[in-house]
């Protein structure tokens, strides 16, 4: 079974596109800098894809320090 749906894997794709353009904005609404990292814009594109609901795997939990 799949992980991540088409579509999902569809819209980090399109984050990956505006990633390369200088078009993907760090912060909330956009308001940092450009975003400079692959594994941000992959990060950004599958949080997007949480929001309009398909189906990706939740968030991992952090680690707790003992």
């Amino acid at each position: 079974m799949a992980r991540y749906s088409r579509s999902a894997s569809k819209d980090v794709k399109r984050t990956m596109k505006r990633r390369k353009s200088d078009k993907l904005k760090r912060g909330k609404g956009g308001k940092g800098g450009t975003v400079k990292s692959r594994k941000q814009a992959i990060a950004i594109g599958l949080s997007e894809a949480r929001k309009k609901g398909k189906k990706v795997p939740k968030k991992a939990a952090k680690k707790k320090k003992s």
